[in-house]
């Protein structure tokens, strides 16, 4: 089954030699919004090269190519690696959240970010190895994957940043705004347009993001609930506006060299990693391993070992599970993410960036 789902390696002269030794979306789509992580790869489904029939697990339940008897197996196997995404994916946002609530981890964002990025390349060496085969890695010369790594640098320090100074409920209410944005930048730069009735939904999605940005920063009536300042906000629409540069530069870069997102990933994790190891000296103070808690070093392996199960449950998603599936699972992430995050920040329900949170998921599942 492995062997099925491995991808043709692809044909492009850039590839014939590479210049670094591979030693971490989010899977992000144009007409839905999902909770990501640091290692997630978003790619918009549109742009995605169609599904092989033999990897379109869903098309083969439905139109009965697939045996009977091994349906039900299917169908138990892509539950439960949907079931394992989701709940990985909800439990790395608060895991970090609670990472850098410490003042010692707070001020270490770039060696945090390189620690996801090495990582992944591991995880993604060990998938693609023969005894495994659920990729065939395409090696590109460095060259011309500086700004992509440089772009997924950015984007996951500044999910980060977000994560560390808003409330998780605004963190991951912000992030729906990457569908209108990835909209509007392929429209301007792309001349892709999307359909009048999914604009439409847009609007409110839009509304409620703006209600909960205003609202938040001047919600003082409950002290006790974690607050957002105009800080987060600022980091917040700053890392939107990078994560969807970067879902965009994703799909150009699929279509440019015939890549599929994993190989892709194979090829930035490492360079954006050695480029982000080189500014740690400049940007982070490091604690101590004895100054800090030793639960929060748990944490933080926590959160690898959480980042490796994303990466490896969202290959089989991607293969097995068509649109329908993979944009419900995104709806119970976010979902998922908001109702954790309102109950976790002593919010009342009658806070006025309710409200927000209303439109926005209300946006999100139309």
């Amino acid at each position: 089954m492995a062997r099925e789902s491995s991808p043709i390696k692809a044909r492009h002269p850039e590839r014939n030699s590479i210049a670094l030794d591979s030693s971490d979306a989010t899977e992000k789509e144009g007409s839905r919004s999902e909770s990501s992580s640091a290692t997630l790869l978003e790619m918009d489904i549109a742009d995605r090269p169609p599904k092989p029939d033999y990897l379109d697990i869903e098309k083969q339940i439905a139109d009965g190519s697939r045996p009977r008897d091994k349906v039900r197996t299917t169908r138990l196997r892509l539950t439960l690696w949907m079931t394992l995404n989701t709940i990985a994916t909800v439990a790395i946002v608060f895991t970090n959240k609670a990472i850098f609530d410490d003042p010692s981890f707070r001020q270490s964002q770039v060696a945090f970010a390189a620690f996801h990025l090495f990582l992944t390349t591991l995880t993604l060496y060990i998938l693609s190895r023969p005894f495994i085969s659920l990729f065939v890695p395409a090696p590109m010369r460095l060259r011309p994957m500086l700004p992509l790594a440089t772009a997924m640098c950015l984007n996951v320090i500044f999910q980060n940043l977000s994560l560390t100074y808003s409330s998780i409920t605004f963190y991951q209410i912000a992030r729906v705004l990457f569908t209108p944005m990835v909209a509007l930048i392929n429209f301007f730069f792309y001349q892709k347009s999307i359909p009048r009735n999914a604009a439409y939904t847009l609007i409110p999605m839009c509304l409620g993001v703006f209600i909960i940005s205003y609202y938040e920063p001047k919600s003082t009536a409950h002290p006790e609930a974690e607050q957002t300042s105009m800080l987060s906000v600022i980091l917040a629409l700053t890392s939107v506006f990078i994560g969807s540069v970067y879902t965009v530069w994703i799909a150009s870069y699929q279509r440019k060299y015939e890549m599929n997102g994993f190989q892709l990933l194979f090829n930035q994790a490492p360079i954006g990693g050695v480029m982000l190891m080189t500014l740690i000296p400049w940007t982070d103070q490091l604690p101590s391993v004895q100054s800090a808690p030793m639960n929060k070093w748990m944490m933080i392996l926590l959160s690898g070992g959480l980042a490796a199960l994303i990466n490896l449950s969202q290959f089989f998603i991607i293969a097995g599970a068509g649109a329908v599936s993979s944009t419900v699972v995104g709806h119970v992430k976010t979902c998922a993410i908001v109702a954790l995050g309102w109950v976790i920040s002593k919010r009342p329900v009658t806070d006025r960036s309710a409200l927000g949170v209303i439109l926005a998921i209300t946006s999100i599942v139309m």
